[in-house]
């Protein structure tokens, strides 16, 4: 059996600035691939032009629900923009397990939270497996609450965390709790705590 590589601690040191730029690239690149003017993708994708065009320049950090709803409308999976390394060849096959390190994972920041998207190398994935850093503190700091299509699960790895609702509701986590949610419904994860809250986040399509 191959070794496989030392896990890295849960508590990782802060990551650099995401690499906007690359991000913006790879968004470039899909939407050209599919023959689709930045108007087109934003039909599809409900994501308004300007701010598309500003992910495409790198000049504009924006939140998962926007990257996803532009994965979504390319047909990709998420981590397909995320992850800059290179695609495995189409005729490789489907691998059994893949093994992924918080530490070396690929990092986008949305300004309020810090994603490290793992299991990249994954194909056609149902789930979008996360490592999550809270930045945001205040509801404030937030134009809206994020909807996205399909159902998220978080559990918190460090620190306390608020989990807000559109509908009123809300729901506090230390480490180790978890909850479960329609993420169709406005929500906002907000950091309690003296340090930035860590989370595994599960996503469905």
């Amino acid at each position: 059996m191959p070794a496989r590589p030392a896990s890295p601690p849960l508590d990782v040191p802060d990551a650099p600035e995401a690499d906007r730029a690359r991000l913006g690239q790879r968004l470039r690149s899909y939407r050209k691939a599919r023959k689709l003017t930045l108007k087109e993708l934003s039909a599809r994708s409900g994501v308004p032009l300007s701010t598309l065009s500003k992910m495409e320049l790198g000049q504009s950090s924006v939140g998962y629900e926007k990257v996803a709803a532009a994965a979504r409308a390319l047909a990709l999976d998420i981590n397909q923009l995320f992850d800059t390394r290179a695609p495995a060849p189409a005729d490789l096959a489907a691998p059994t397990v893949v093994w992924s390190s918080v530490a070396a994972a690929p990092v986008y920041s949305s300004g309020n939270y810090e994603y490290r998207a793992l299991a990249t190398e994954f194909p056609d994935k149902r789930m979008t497996p996360m490592h999550g850093r809270i930045l945001a503190r205040a509801r404030s700091q937030f134009p809206d609450f994020i909807r996205h299509a399909g159902q998220e699960f978080v559990t918190v790895l460090s620190g306390r965390v608020r989990l807000e609702f559109e509908t009123g509701e809300s729901i506090e986590l230390g480490r180790n709790e978890s909850a479960y949610f329609d993420s169709g419904v406005g929500h906002i994860y907000l950091s309690l705590g003296r340090t930035e809250a860590q989370m595994l986040v599960v996503m469905s399509a």
